[in-house]
């Protein structure tokens, strides 16, 4: 054998064991490297007290994953004044017991939410590759899964279901509306009826008959970020937007970032707090990275599972 197949030969052996060595990262550690990432969001009309906003997203949610639910349970120590989940709760037919359990300290606390798809198919075993080609689709052959449970559940910790609504509520003085659409990577938001759930909401929630109160801030919900949900929720006046479903591209590069959104988002907001600017008009944006992973593909790498503290305060009384 020449020297450079000695070479090429050793090479291949090199990146193989680097490639072995990063999937064993990404599957035994990174997957359960959870993280709160932090953000502070000036939302709220001037003078008002700070909140502190919860946002899970994507917890795919198994019946074994104690380490996970434990995680979240834990969360409870930072007090939120109101949790903010966006969906895909659910990652296997038993997954809503690992939810129950993991959520239930939250019981009491405000919140609002709203589904992803995984609350209502199951995961099946697919090729990780095909999402370089194109958002992935749901296979009507994956089991149903029980979104009702899911539902009464999440209403009996005392959140609000927005899928495809819009609803409102007052917390620490701040009058909060809440917009939000079904899951839109399966066609199931409905844009066009939440100008009429917003009408609907302010004529029963009765602020405009509060003279001298605080202007609400409007908060738009969606589980998957495509660009049309985006823009309609700045059009309808979404102050703050939270979305999940990206996993943050779950498998990142390291000064790259996200290979694939699985969505139509720019690549350089996958994950994080940014701004979406649309017809001049600009909302605060956080996509969470989400804390879990389908279980057929349990692996990230270059982008551990998060949940979002968001303190909002104030804005500037020049804000526009």
């Amino acid at each position: 054998m020449s020297r450079a197949s000695e070479r090429a030969g050793s090479a291949a052996t090199a990146l193989a064991a680097l490639g072995l060595g990063a999937l064993a990262w990404g599957t035994l550690v990174e997957r359960n490297r959870f993280t709160l990432r932090r953000h502070t969001v000036p939302a709220l009309q001037p003078g008002a007290r700070p909140l502190t906003v919860l946002h899970l997203s994507d917890l795919h949610m198994a019946p074994w994953q104690r380490a996970k639910q434990e995680w979240i349970r834990g969360l409870a120590v930072y007090e939120p004044d109101l949790v903010i989940d966006t969906g895909d709760n659910l990652g296997h037919e038993r997954g809503i017991e690992g939810v129950e359990y993991a959520l239930e300290p939250f019981r009491g606390i405000p919140g609002v939410f709203v589904h992803g798809s995984n609350d209502y198919h199951g995961p099946v075993a697919k090729n990780p590759f095909t999402y370089f080609t194109a958002p992935s689709e749901v296979d009507h052959s994956q089991p149903r899964l029980d979104t009702a449970r899911l539902d009464s559940f999440l209403a009996g910790l005392g959140w609000l279901n927005l899928n495809n609504t819009a609803r409102a509520m007052s917390i620490k003085g701040s009058r909060l509306e809440f917009l939000g659409v079904n899951d839109a990577h399966i066609g199931w938001d409905k844009l066009a009826e939440l100008p009429g759930a917003m009408d609907e909401m302010r004529e029963n929630v009765g602020w405009q008959d509060e003279p001298g109160g605080p202007n609400p801030v409007t908060i738009g919900l969606t589980h998957s970020p495509y660009q049309r949900v985006l823009n309609s929720l700045v059009n309808y006046g979404s102050d703050l937007i939270l979305a999940g479903h990206t996993h943050g591209g779950q498998v990142c590069v390291p000064g790259y970032g996200a290979l694939v959104t699985n969505c139509d988002i720019p690549r350089d907001q996958v994950k994080g707090l940014s701004l979406w600017t649309h017809a001049r008009r600009t909302a605060y944006l956080n996509v969470s990275a989400g804390l879990g992973t389908s279980i057929y593909a349990p692996v990230r790498f270059a982008c551990p599972p998060e949940a979002t503290l968001l303190t909002l305060t104030a804005r500037d009384i020049s804000y526009s």
